[in-house]
């Protein structure tokens, strides 16, 4: 499928969905939304796809709505896009909200973050599994600088990461914060050079692509996922499920065979 706001490519296992709107620090667009659920469909429904990264072309990463664009997008529009239908029919609500579906990928998505994140953009990070940035990057709520509230879940997925207080903070504030305080808070889980983000990120990804069971891959995240809504006692029935039938997969023969033969990992994700 071609795209118009987005770039996507397949290699090595790995799906990257780069916005690719850089004269506009890749600015949120409807054609965009539309695009990055196509390709994020396209990505989970592809075998040969392991690891999903999400990224921005040039100096950013996604520097919010565009509001040059949205002031043209009539109301009946933003209803219909309210009202797209469910990623996973077999997931929970929370996880089928018009930004929320990422959690409902069974594949992990990272999020490379290069740059300038703000507003939408850092909803859609937040949705991300695992965030890695750039040193120069830098990060904003941005809604309450505009006049809106915590849009689209952000006042759930932040504090869940962050914790309460510094949630309340960059929510009121909307004030902007560098790579350094975004890790010491635990926004993005680590932070390299500029210029050696790609490199490190797609290492990271390469590895759980090629040395990490993608059953069970997709089985914990869908586990953490829910944790949120369980009990300890519910999580642990779960996880005696899940591990009867992890033991009759295939991907558990081959986890154990690769270490006793001491060779590389060739998980079917079966």
């Amino acid at each position: 499928m071609s795209y118009q706001d987005i770039l996507y490519a397949v290699e090595g296992g790995i799906a990257t969905i780069t916005l690719n709107r850089p004269d506009r620090l890749n600015a949120w667009t409807p054609t965009m939304e539309t695009e990055v659920r196509q390709a994020m469909l396209e990505a989970r429904d592809d075998a040969a796809v392991r690891v999903i990264v999400l990224t921005g072309a040039g100096r950013g990463f996604c520097a919010g709505a565009d509001f040059e664009v949205l002031k043209n997008v009539s109301a009946a529009e933003m209803r219909r896009r309210q009202a797209l239908p469910p990623h996973d029919m077999n997931r929970r609500g929370d996880w089928q909200t018009r930004y929320g579906y990422f959690p409902s990928v069974g594949k992990p998505i990272l999020g490379m973050i290069n740059g300038a994140c703000a507003g939408l953009g850092m909803v859609m990070a937040l949705y991300c599994d695992l965030r890695f940035a750039a040193d120069s990057a830098a990060f904003s709520t941005a809604f309450a600088r505009r006049g809106l509230v915590a849009e689209h879940g952000i006042s759930w997925m932040l504090p869940h990461i962050v914790g309460h207080a510094n949630a309340m903070d960059l929510l009121l504030s909307a004030r902007k914060i560098k790579a350094d305080e975004a890790l010491a808070m635990g926004l993005v889980n680590k932070v390299y050079p500029t210029d050696q983000l790609k490199t490190a990120v797609m290492a990271y990804a390469q590895e759980l692509a090629t040395q990490v069971s993608p059953r069970s891959m997709g089985v914990i995240k869908r586990q953490l996922y829910e944790v949120p809504f369980q009990t300890l006692a519910d999580a642990t029935i779960l996880a005696n499920h899940e591990t009867d039938l992890s033991l009759g997969s295939e991907d558990f023969r081959e986890g154990v065979a690769h270490y006793i033969e001491k060779r590389a990992p060739q998980f079917s994700g079966r």
